[in-house]
């Protein structure tokens, strides 16, 4: 038995790190693996095969013919709304994603500090998430008191000169020399505040997690050394942090991409349920769907190089 314990601790001692590694990554991502294999996998085929098809339903369920590219070319030459559609949605992720990174990230380290209420703070900042999960925001949506109230509430936000005020905020952006690319942006995420608070609650919780992770002995040993607060952050509290700005903006582009108010998804949606185009639609989705996946690598790609620029 004693040898056994022996060849068991040389087997495992035996290993190198990137396979302990390896074998760990495996056993975190394995129940996303059967989940993916059991509940996506199939609806997945069957979309794609749906794409490449008209279908036409009957009596008896619904019947497959083959149209080769034809849904894809119809959805990208003839179409008149998917191209603009899309080039609007993207927009808008390149607009708000940058925005809901630095905003997460200022109020994770906010609430990293000690003060009194830290906890209802912290609470508060995630408390979005709970209220824009699927089954308040259906509740919501099929409220009709609700729905006149925001409607009415819109109507008097048009009314008290909104356009006069981002006309002015405009103005005094020019007035200290603003290249106009920022102000537009800054224009942009002013407009978006209530959807950019929405949509920063767990980019918060990770930051935050990252936050305080980070061994308080670096900065003693950094502030004995002489350095200040902002020297810290730039070499500590930065440097440290910086790969979670990958993973938060990995999250934040596919939240945004699929989040049921984009004007994408709802395209999609319309033309696949209350038009029933299933073929048509599902050439409309995988369209999207790759685009995501360029957008997703290109963004990684340059993200992960600046990151490891900066971490040496």
């Amino acid at each position: 038995m004693n040898a056994n314990v022996k060849t068991k601790r040389k087997l495992i001692g035996g290993l190198t790190l990137s396979q302990q590694r390896a074998g760990l990554g495996f056993l975190f991502i394995s129940p996303f693996l059967i989940g993916f294999i059991f509940f996506f996998i199939t609806p997945l085929i069957q979309s794609l095969t749906f794409s490449f098809s008209n279908l036409k339903v009957t009596g008896s369920g619904f019947t497959l013919s083959n149209v080769g590219f034809a849904n894809f070319n119809q959805v990208l030459r003839v179409d008149p709304n998917f191209v603009p559609s899309l080039i609007t949605t993207i927009l808008q992720m390149v607009s708000k994603v940058p925005v809901v990174i630095i905003f997460s990230f200022f109020a994770a380290t906010l609430l990293h500090q000690k003060f009194k209420g830290r906890g209802f703070a912290r609470s508060v900042f995630f408390l979005p998430v709970i209220l824009t999960s699927g089954i308040i925001i259906s509740m919501e949506s099929s409220d009709l008191l609700l729905n006149s109230a925001q409607q009415v509430a819109e109507e008097e936000l048009e009314s008290n000169n909104k356009g006069m005020q981002f006309l002015q905020f405009r103005q005094l952006l020019f007035s200290i020399n603003m290249p106009l690319p920022i102000i537009n942006f800054l224009v942009l995420a002013v407009d978006q505040i209530y959807e950019i608070v929405i949509a920063s609650g767990v980019q918060i919780l990770i930051f935050l997690a990252g936050l305080q992770s980070i061994p308080k002995a670096l900065y003693e040993a950094s502030t004995m050394d002489g350095a200040t607060g902002w020297e810290n952050f730039w070499k500590i509290t930065f440097p440290m942090i910086s790969p979670l700005i990958l993973v938060n903006m990995v999250y934040t582009v596919i939240n945004t991409f699929t989040s049921p108010d984009n004007q994408m998804m709802q395209t999609i949606q319309s033309t696949i349920f209350s038009k029933s185009q299933f073929g048509f639609g599902s050439a409309m989705a995988w369209i999207y769907f790759v685009s995501i996946a360029i957008i997703l690598a290109v963004m990684s790609g340059i993200l992960m190089k600046l990151i490891a620029k900066y971490q040496h």
